[in-house]
């Protein structure tokens, strides 16, 4: 499949309330899958700014990932985005979401 046919269709990842919206049904706040988007890639980039990463919304299905060396990857969500995090990442370690230095600057936050 092209990557355009990849952008254009798909199912919601279970990560998305919008692909399970029964699960999220005591929500209060008025909720759009674009909203949930944002706040989403919002709270992942304060996690991989810790990485000099950053992830952007691209079309509205598709995350664009931008590493500190201007590599980038195209993720669907949020488990690929972790595996080309770690291919992005200038650390020998990888990227580690659970790095104690990491857990200290966000628990500062």
């Amino acid at each position: 499949m092209c990557s355009l046919c990849g952008v254009l269709g798909g199912r919601g990842h279970w990560t998305e309330s919008a692909a399970t919206p029964e699960t999220f049904a005591s929500r209060e706040q008025p909720h759009t899958r674009a909203r949930e988007r944002q706040m989403r890639t919002r709270l992942v980039n304060k996690v991989l700014d810790h990485y000099g990463l950053r992830l952007g919304d691209w079309s509205g299905g598709t995350h664009v990932l931008r590493g500190p060396t201007g590599r980038t990857a195209l993720v669907n969500n949020l488990s690929e985005m972790w595996a080309a995090a770690d291919d992005l990442c200038r650390q020998e370690s990888g990227c580690d979401p659970l790095d104690p230095d990491l857990l200290q600057r966000l628990a500062g936050d």
